[in-house]
């Protein structure tokens, strides 16, 4: 039996490690590493909320009936993310480890606080609502890995 709160975790814990990897190649100013570590986190993030808002908030919604709760603020919180992400890509092509590094505190923030409502209440929700049907929510994510969406 697959649970989506310890699948997309899990994938809380990838993002957050190539999160610190960046921040660590900015500090010490090696901008190729700091480059290609952003890069790598960026993508984790795309994905980690391409499979949050294409199939686990709709396989919520769907269950529950409600569009316009903990989901809908989950995805405003993406939007704020994105901007951030943007902020920090313009730091780091701008080789400003000062703007980047600001940008990534604020960021740190905004992740811990989304995350922590994401693993204490929207996951642990969805795999009460769903059932038996969190495990094809949790095959569907597999699947959207493996695609390279």
């Amino acid at each position: 039996m697959s649970m989506i709160s310890t699948y997309l975790t899990s994938d809380h814990h990838r993002c957050d490690e190539l999160f610190a990897q960046a921040e660590e190649s900015v500090a010490k100013g090696d901008w190729l590493k700091a480059n290609a570590n952003f890069a790598q986190f960026l993508a984790a993030m795309r994905h980690h909320f391409g499979m949050e808002e294409e199939i686990a908030f709709p396989a919520f919604e769907q269950a529950t009936g409600v569009n316009n709760g903990p989901t809908w603020m989950m995805r405003m919180e993406h939007e704020q993310m994105r901007e951030v992400f943007d902020s920090m890509n313009n730091a780091i092509a701008a080789k400003n480890a000062i703007d980047y590094l600001g940008q990534s505190e604020t960021l740190l923030i905004v992740m811990q606080q989304h995350n922590m409502k994401e693993e204490q209440m929207l996951y642990p929700m969805s795999d009460q609502v769903l059932g038996t049907g969190r495990d094809d929510v949790v095959r569907r994510m597999q699947a959207f890995d493996k695609s390279g969406a």
